[in-house]
């Protein structure tokens, strides 16, 4: 049944955004045909982040590329979610009461795949239960899976042939650090996926991003030879993301190092429109695309400060 609901979707999907085919979803970047649109976590707007029928839904929007967040399960598989935890997006505690660590909290690295299939993803929650953006799918309607990057991919590339498109994947890897201290070599496990779908050839439409430096460095050191566009993430130190300082990170000092590593950065938006950040991103070369647009209003600002590209909520608008 729930195979029947997920093709139906898509097929409601397709019909309801073909009028979108023959339309440029840039067209309110007032000529800046180079601004890449980036459908964050998927059309996170109007359907659950993440899940399969958000990629399809964003897919019809024509964006540049789709993000996907990447985490580790137990036995090595990495699947679509943005947070190391579960409970924010899925009905963990209800399937699996007992399996929190000390802390309280749900780790999506201590289920096994077939454990993570079993359970419902809903829009994102606060831990409270409250929901976290208002006039989003409700929470209640919960028929979603977690997918796996691999079905991702293939959805993304069998969209592309089906609908005539070339949009890109933008992966980014969560919480590298945890990841490692747990066991797991994030660096490999993506790139062996990434291989099997040929993204590690020259002239992939893909991004690799990360909010930690050292997982970008390493990726670097690892494939030297590799032409996949690295993108640092900036943050507010409060998030806590990683235990670097992403204040000097935005001094030219700091960006002067990025640029070793990186094509672009990855800046918060209130970042770009309070300082220079983007001026001087360019004076060292890197690109800058911002995250995250969820107010049309703001766009124009964005352009005329020089952004490079935009995650959005909503690719459509």
């Amino acid at each position: 049944m729930k195979k029947i609901f997920f093709l139906s979707l898509c097929a409601v999907i397709t019909s309801s955004c073909i009028h979108f085919s023959t339309q440029n979803p840039k067209r309110l970047t007032k000529g800046r045909e180079d601004i890449l649109v980036i459908a964050h976590r998927g059309a996170s707007g109007y359907l659950p982040e993440h899940t399969l029928e958000s990629v399809a839904l964003a897919h019809g929007f024509d964006p540049d590329y789709i993000e996907p967040d990447l985490v580790v399960t137990r036995d090595d598989h990495l699947i679509v979610l943005h947070d190391i935890h579960l409970e924010n997006n899925t009905n963990v505690e209800e399937v699996f009461p007992k399996r929190k660590r000390s802390d309280g909290r749900w780790y999506a690295i201590d289920f096994s795949l077939k454990e993570i299939k079993k359970l419902s993803v809903h829009e994102r929650a606060s831990q409270k239960g409250d929901v976290v953006f208002k006039n989003r799918f409700p929470l209640n309607k919960s028929s979603f899976k977690v997918p796996t990057f691999e079905e991702y991919i293939e959805l993304v590339e069998g969209l592309n042939i089906s609908r005539g498109r070339e949009i890109g994947i933008y992966p980014e890897i969560k919480a590298p650090a945890f990841h490692k201290s747990e066991g797991k070599d994030t660096i490999s496990l993506l790139m062996n996926t990434l291989k099997k779908y040929n993204y590690h050839k020259e002239n992939s439409r893909i991004f690799i991003q990360c909010f930690d430096p050292d997982f970008l460095k390493e990726f670097k050191r690892r494939y030297p030879s590799s032409s996949i566009k690295l993108v640092q993430l900036i943050a507010d130190n409060s998030w806590k993301e990683s235990p670097h300082d992403y204040d000097a990170m935005r001094t030219k000092e700091g960006l002067s190092k990025v640029s070793e590593y990186a094509y672009a950065i990855g800046p918060w938006i209130p970042f770009v429109l309070k300082e220079d950040l983007i001026k001087d991103a360019h004076s060292h070369g890197l690109k800058v695309h911002v995250f995250t647009l969820r107010d049309k209003k703001r766009l124009s600002e964005l352009i005329e400060r020089g952004v490079d590209g935009v995650f959005t909520d909503f690719p459509d608008l």
